[in-house]
């Protein structure tokens, strides 16, 4: 059986490259999450997951994370990714996330709108909601990631 995550923390990143891929590790690189795997899951925080903005992970580990990411190599294009974290009082926690040719504001409001309907949806009420973006502009080859990362 794979275990439930007890850890999260939220990160960020924007950077440069001379390809798209390679402007998406730097930009992983920026966030302090380019030497894992990452294993795209959908929008569920288990409950009793702690944060830990400290968190650290082992070179390689398979690592589930909820993310928005683009990229460009139009330059002057305004890129933005958001994620978002909607908690309720007492049961497990939403993630959403939102990336695009936007400013952080735009992307931000995605978010935070997709979390209000998110909890609507559930029929949950929302306790508090954490939301973190970044907004980079595109000089050859950019990207942007805003991520969930999650750890046992």
């Amino acid at each position: 059986m794979i275990p439930v995550p007890k850890k999260f923390k939220i990160v960020v990143g924007a950077a440069e490259g001379s390809y798209k891929l390679t402007a998406f590790d730097h930009a992983l690189m920026k966030a302090g999450i380019s030497n894992v795997n990452l294993i795209r899951i959908s929008s569920i925080l288990p409950p009793q997951a702690e944060q830990d903005q400290s968190l650290q992970l082992a070179p390689g580990s398979l690592t589930p994370t909820a993310y928005g990411t683009t990229a460009s190599d139009r330059p002057g294009t305004t890129i933005s990714a958001a994620v978002g974290i909607g908690f309720s009082p007492d049961t497990f926690g939403v993630i959403m996330e939102f990336s695009g040719e936007c400013s952080r504001q735009e992307a931000e409001e995605q978010v935070s709108g997709m979390i209000k309907e998110a909890f609507e949806l559930r029929s949950l009420p929302l306790k508090d909601v954490q939301i973190q973006s970044v907004e980079h502009v595109v000089e050859k080859a950019g990207a942007v990631i805003a991520a969930v990362v999650l750890a046992y």
